[in-house]
């Protein structure tokens, strides 16, 4: 493809169309385990008071990671509308289709990406 087709018209209204999608999916799966919490009762010996606590743990993971997901696909669905979709946030560079496929929230180019995960890393040791 050459750089001139790299996010025209047709691929934007495809990652929008992608996006606003995956959003609806998400919040009605957040709803769904939001659901879950308020099911089953207190009663029981501890070892079924102890896996209900287990349950709710997890839920209540579920549901912030997938809370987290919802701002950035509002991110990437503003950047559709500003013509910025598609191009590294600090590069400047085109992400990449393959990329934008598997995780279309993407807002850095891999080496950018690499290069912040390698920082971290470091940090972290």
């Amino acid at each position: 493809m050459s750089p001139a087709d790299y996010m025209n018209s047709q691929q934007l209204a495809f990652f929008q169309q992608r996006l606003q999608q995956d959003k609806q999916v998400l919040l009605a799966h957040i709803d769904q385990l939001k659901a879950g919490l308020q099911w089953g009762d207190n009663q029981g010996d501890e070892a079924d008071k102890a896996l209900r606590e287990e349950e709710l743990r997890l839920l209540l993971r579920q549901i912030d990671r997938e809370s987290r997901l919802l701002p950035k696909i509002d991110a990437a669905l503003i950047r559709i509308r500003k013509g910025e979709y598609g191009y590294c946030q600090e590069s400047g560079d085109p992400i990449g289709l393959p990329r934008l496929l598997l995780r279309p929230t993407a807002d850095l180019s891999i080496d950018v990406k690499m290069t912040h995960e390698m920082k971290e890393a470091a940090w972290r040791k």
